[in-house]
């Protein structure tokens, strides 16, 4: 594959207000249907705070798209490319970064609040099966990685 030729569309970098990175990337698209704009994709992901990526076909266009949105900033000067954001594009699985022995609060379902220890992670159906520390009897839960907040994670002997 050519690597020239991957330039009709580039990707730019917007600086938003923390927090907004959604409503902005929405207000965007918005717009750009609305005034039809050259603006292929937008991303905000997650794990970038204060920033979303918009894929273009030039920074003229996407500094017209945000010139006047609320919680728009400025766009970052320079192009990425598509190799330098490909690790935004794979989801994460929901257990990424639990432990057998680690200590998690359970965020949401009727266990909310709770603290426990994790017995046992199943990455495959995203699953981890916890031992309340409060409960009378020891018994293990099984829930979404997703559901619980990891408060300590086992030490390495």
């Amino acid at each position: 594959m050519n690597e020239e030729n991957n330039n009709e569309t580039e990707i730019y970098v917007v600086k938003t207000t923390a927090n907004q990175e959604r409503s902005v990337a929405n207000l965007i698209e918005m717009m750009a249907k609305k005034e039809n704009r050259d603006i292929k994709a937008i991303l905000a992901p997650d794990e970038l705070k204060g920033y979303i990526l918009i894929e273009a076909s030039s920074p003229e266009e996407v500094e017209f798209s945000i010139q006047t949105l609320p919680h728009a900033r400025s766009m970052i000067k320079g192009a990425s490319t598509l190799k330098e954001v490909e690790h935004f594009l794979t989801p994460k699985t929901a257990v990424i970064g639990i432990t057998e022995g680690s200590i998690v609060e359970l965020i949401s379902g009727p266990f909310k609040g709770e603290k426990a220890r994790v017995k046992r992670v199943d990455e495959t159906h995203e699953e981890i099966t916890v031992e309340l520390f409060e409960a009378m009897v020891p018994i293990p839960i099984t829930i979404r990685g997703d559901n619980v907040r990891v408060l300590k994670k086992e030490e390495e002997d």
